[in-house]
């Protein structure tokens, strides 16, 4: 594991998207696992200014979302598609139609959990998985549970979740109680995995999931078991 601490949410962007930067330039069709939430938002702010300076090109880049929604569709302006359109996509070059975010409206969620895992098989695997992490220690919508959930499946989001999403929306009780979220052995499966965390809030949360037990209880604990793990974190 790799665990860099840094001063500002600024540096934290700057570094997480000159690594994503990075593996574009080093792999120009490469796959990229890509998170929602407010702790990516600067590194696609960064990300955009590089592609605006012609440091980078998506064209031959696919992405794989981890997670969206249950009963929201693309263009409700609090769907992770809405989202990723308007955060990241609009801002470059990359072909939408080699984009994939969780159909949270389809009529079989089974099936769409079923093909998304298939998807994610089907385009070699991803070579870049990004992360933001919980309060609770989720990583996508993975809540804490007595035991690892391995594929994509519907989960029930956690109150605290719920309580901290809220913010997103006209009030609590419009937060989608449900989501279609990658399961851990889609993110483990990443050649790559880079987590962002920032603020005093998930300094506790950052010290149980990378430096305590590996428990399901924690969820992102079983990143310790990765490979090839960055984590980039700011207190500030």
């Amino acid at each position: 594991m790799n665990f860099i601490k840094v001063e500002t949410y600024d540096e934290l962007s700057t570094k997480a998207a000159a690594i994503i930067c990075g593996q574009v330039a080093m792999k120009p069709d490469c796959v990229l696992g890509l998170a929602t939430g407010s702790s990516p938002l600067g590194t696609y702010a960064k990300i955009a200014e590089k592609y605006e300076k012609g440091e980078v090109d998506f064209s031959k880049v696919s992405s794989i979302n981890l997670d969206e929604y249950v009963g929201l569709d693309g263009n409700n302006d609090q769907s992770y598609r809405y989202f990723m359109n308007t955060n990241l996509f609009s801002k470059i070059n990359i072909d939408l139609a080699k984009t994939n975010v969780p159909n949270g409206c389809a009529a079989d969620l089974a099936k769409e959990c079923e093909a998304y895992d298939n998807l994610i098989k089907q385009s070699g695997g991803i070579d870049l998985q990004l992360l933001g992490i919980g309060l609770d220690g989720h990583i996508g919508f993975n809540e804490p549970d007595a035991y690892f959930e391995k594929a994509t499946h519907v989960v029930e989001l956690d109150p605290s979740t719920i309580e901290a999403n809220a913010r997103f929306f006209a009030s609590e009780a419009d937060v989608p109680r449900k989501a279609v979220t990658m399961g851990m052995g889609g993110i483990m499966s990443a050649k790559k995995v880079l987590l962002i965390a920032n603020g005093k809030n998930k300094k506790e949360i950052v010290e149980k999931s990378f430096f305590g037990p590996i428990t399901p209880e924690v969820p992102a604990s079983i990143l310790q078991l990765h490979p090839d793990l960055t984590v980039i974190y700011c207190e500030n």
